[in-house]
């Protein structure tokens, strides 16, 4: 296969994972929630449905997957092509920024997949607590590091509309973040959506600017 013609491939893959990767994750969210008696959007996490004793695992945890696989894919292909779309030397801060996040999103794919929530909440057993206080933190922290990065970079090397959406998908991941130990009980799960679906979507963002930048070349 010649070069242009798997990067033909590599930029379709890169575009259709991305996508249905987000697609997927909303699936499990708006699907697994009828499966799961009582369940109240507004209230819980997005994690109980994919919970070791929720009613909703099967279905829920099955779309899950599948959205995990989709982002994986889409990552690695974009992170295999980072030099190449991104060369410019004002660009190391983007490319690092890109890593970083791809990064983050192996890493929950992974971590919530071998911890899933023990139970509804945080139960106190030791794979709630590497749900929470491992994987999520490094999840956390990896995101605001590479959004970061990546509006800086892409600010200082010319790619602004990537660097505005970073900034947009920062600024709804500490609203979350912030707001989950702020706001009443009865409305946790509203903001504790921003910070999951803020990641989620700049996925999906990501794997379309990549597609565009393969068409610009």
């Amino acid at each position: 296969m010649e070069r242009n013609d798997f990067n033909k491939s590599a930029k379709i893959w890169i575009l259709a994972c991305g996508v249905l990767s987000a697609v997927f994750y909303l699936l499990h969210d708006c699907i697994g929630a009828k499966y799961y008696p009582g369940y109240n959007w507004m209230a819980q996490a997005v994690s109980d449905l994919t919970a070791a004793n929720a009613p909703s695992l099967t279905v829920s945890g099955g779309l899950s997957h599948i959205h995990g696989i989709f982002s994986c894919v889409a990552c690695a292909l974009i992170c295999v092509f980072t030099k190449q779309l991104w060369d410019k030397k004002s660009e190391r801060l983007l490319r690092l920024g890109i890593y970083l996040f791809v990064l983050m999103n192996w890493i929950s794919a992974i971590g919530y997949t071998l911890f899933p929530l023990s139970g509804s909440g945080y139960d106190g057993s030791f794979q709630s607590f590497v749900h929470v206080f491992v994987v999520t933190v490094l999840v956390v922290l990896l995101s605001i590091v590479s959004l970061i990065l990546i509006a800086i970079g892409g600010f200082k090397s010319g790619n602004k509309i990537l660097a505005w959406l970073s900034v947009v998908a920062f600024l709804l991941m500490f609203i979350g973040a912030a707001g989950s130990g702020a706001v009443p009980k009865q409305y946790f799960g509203i903001v504790e959506r921003f910070s999951t679906y803020s990641a989620v979507i700049f996925t999906a963002i990501l794997s379309i600017c990549a597609f565009v930048k393969f068409e610009n070349q």
